[in-house]
This record gives C-alpha cells, sequence and structure tokens, in this order.
C-alpha cells in the first residue's frame, strides 16, 4: 500500500511540474522569449505528467493545435492509468 502511495505521490509532483511548464512556455511563447524545448514536454509527460500535461495544454490553450503533442500525452496518460491500476490491484 505504501508503494501504490508513493507512487501516486510522484507522479502527482511531476504532473504540477508539468502544468507549471506549459504555463511557463505559453508566457514565454507571448514573449518571444526563450521556450522549454519540445523534448522536455514531450519527456516529462512519459515520466508521469501526463495528466499535468493534458491540464496545461487545455487550461493554457498551449500546443492544443500539434498532432504530436495531443497523441502523446494521451497515450502516455491511457499507459500511466492502465499502470497505476494494475498496480493497485496487484498490491491490494
Amino acid at each position: 500500500m505504501a508503494i501504490l502511495i508513493a507512487v501516486c505521490a510522484a507522479v502527482a509532483a511531476v504532473s504540477l511540474l508539468e502544468f507549471c511548464l506549459y504555463g511557463a512556455d505559453k508566457g514565454a511563447a507571448k514573449r518571444g522569449a526563450r521556450r522549454i524545448p519540445e523534448r522536455v514536454l514531450l519527456g516529462l509527460a512519459w515520466c508521469g505528467g501526463a495528466a499535468g500535461a493534458m491540464l496545461g495544454m487545455f487550461a493554457f490553450r498551449h500546443k492544443t493545435k500539434k498532432p504530436l503533442f495531443l497523441f502523446t500525452n494521451t497515450a502516455a496518460l491511457v499507459l500511466h492509468i492502465a499502470a497505476t491500476a494494475a498496480l493497485a490491484a496487484y498490491l491490494l
């Protein structure tokens, strides 16, 4: 049970970071400032931040018209949900 809580806390922390990065990148885009590389945004989605990435995309209306971001973040989110459900089923 403690493992499941630790995994969920880690995913929540990475998702919060990812959400903040989408907001920061949108602000940088508006100002014409240095941007966060796309590989960082997409990479963190696979490392547990998919939920934050999806929320950030739609909350800030950022990268929503890029099919690569929509597909990658959706696929990562589905994978994370399935993995967490499998872990919960195994542990409980």
